[in-house]
């Protein structure tokens, strides 16, 4: 919300998020039950130009630039070897607790998913799920079809049970300023409603 309310492009919000971020830590409890339930952030950034990537462990982070194609996040770390900014010491840190050696490429999601607490056994399926949907429409996206996605139950990309999806959200960002950008909510805590 502070990445909205303080940039007027993408990469802007990216260097709001990652500033707050170095600042103040992460933290909050994912559920509204009293069981403690917290996990690291992913997020996608996008504005009329461009869009990001940005997924965080601690007060580490990695971001990609999307270049083109389609680009989803689950809970879990999805940002492999193509990191376009990083934190300064993300590298250096993962080093010097021997989650890398320096020496072999580096990948952000192998590395840092040892010690993210996002890794839930229904996370990978749920991001490759919601990835083979994208790629199934791939360059005939319309809001109607993301928002079929969105409502998919059979995928997990809308979850039932003890975790929930409780809200979806499309936006058309069209390139031209002149048209205006809409954005589509649910307004019920389930998406296929």
């Amino acid at each position: 919300r502070l990445g909205l309310e303080r940039a007027d492009t993408a990469e802007k919000a990216l260097s709001v998020i990652v500033d707050l971020l170095e600042k103040y830590g992460q933290g909050g409890n994912c559920m509204e039950s009293h069981m403690a339930f917290t996990y690291h952030n992913s997020f996608l950034i996008a504005d009329r130009k461009e869009a990001w990537v940005l997924e965080t462990s601690g007060k580490y982070w990695a971001a990609e630039k999307v270049e083109g194609g389609v680009r989803n996040i689950s809970n879990q770390l999805s940002i492999t070897t193509k990191i376009d900014k990083e934190h300064p010491e993300l590298k250096e840190y993962a080093k010097s607790n021997g989650w890398w050696d320096g020496e072999k490429e580096f990948d952000f999601a192998a590395t840092y998913s040892y010690v993210n607490t996002a890794r839930m056994t229904t996370s990978g399926g749920r991001y490759c799920e919601g990835y083979k949907l994208l790629n199934k429409h791939k360059g005939s996206i319309t809001s109607e079809i993301m928002m079929e996605i969105l409502r998919d139950k059979e995928s997990g990309i809308n979850m039932e049970g003890g975790f929930m999806t409780t809200g979806s959200m499309v936006s058309v960002l069209p390139q031209q300023p002149s048209l205006p950008c809409i954005h589509f909510f649910t307004g019920t805590p389930d998406p296929a409603r």
